[in-house]
């Protein structure tokens, strides 16, 4: 017969993990001896070893309390199940751990292949490396946010950007980063982008996420940001954009 801390010293738990054990209804607690010790026999071991593995697969401890009145058939079929389970939870921190090491090496985690091959195509097309990543976090929040919309969203920039001239339009918008937001050709760059969106799309809606949502602003809104030119930019676009889709 052993002592509380003794049994909580075999098995490699701690003392107070013991007594929770007890107050949870997974482990009996014995009577007190003469000497007012509880004293645990090889029984309460083995059963504390059981409850101390089950606990470590991530077995909720209500779970435990199920199996530890379970009959033998029972107990191993669930066993069972729970082996199913950890298998399925090794996949997923396997998958975990490969977009983490690809955000260390600056790969684009959380996004489709194809995505990553169009960035690599904006590098050999002459983008900046800002622009770049620039287009990786936008897309990253698209596809995390509106996974239902953005492959549609993705396939219409890829058309864009296989169009030599709609590419340049694409390039001299990331190169008028730091230009003077009054340069003159920047209201022609707005001009020939409006025209080039009029005659894509017509007077019809540019393909788009869900009109309730802040996300399309967002985005927007982190382009801007960037620069006292893209932002002056945009507000061209828009306000030549209004008045021909109305009409």
């Amino acid at each position: 017969m052993i002592t509380i801390g003794q049994l909580a010293g075999y098995v490699g738990v701690s003392v107070k993990t013991v007594r929770v054990y007890h107050a949870k209804g997974l482990l009996s607690e014995p009577d007190r001896d003469a000497s007012g010790y509880r004293r645990y026999d090889a029984e309460d071991v083995v059963a504390l070893i059981k409850i101390r593995t089950l606990a470590e697969a991530g077995v909720p401890l209500a779970r435990i309390r199920e199996l530890r009145s379970a009959n033998e058939e029972e107990f191993h079929r669930a066993l069972h199940d729970i082996d199913d389970e950890l298998d399925a939870r090794i996949r997923e921190l396997q998958a975990t751990r490969a977009r983490l090491r690809e955000l260390a090496s600056g790969q684009s985690a959380a996004l489709p292949d194809g995505v990553g091959a169009q960035l690599e195509n904006l590098v050999g097309w002459g983008f900046t490396s800002r622009w770049v990543d620039l287009q990786r976090d936008l897309w990253i929040l698209v596809f995390a946010t509106h996974p239902d919309r953005a492959a549609e969203l993705f396939r219409d920039q890829s058309e864009s950007l296989s169009d030599p001239a709609l590419r340049q339009l694409f390039l001299d918008y990331d190169r008028a980063y730091d230009l003077d937001p009054d340069d003159a050709r920047i209201d022609d760059l707005a001009r020939r982008i409006v025209e080039a969106t009029m005659s894509r799309y017509g007077t019809g809606e540019l393909p788009a996420v869900d009109p309730a949502s802040e996300i399309p602003a967002l985005i927007q809104g982190t382009v801007n940001a960037a620069s006292p030119t893209w932002r002056r930019l945009d507000s061209l676009i828009r306000t030549q954009l209004s008045p021909r889709r109305q009409g």
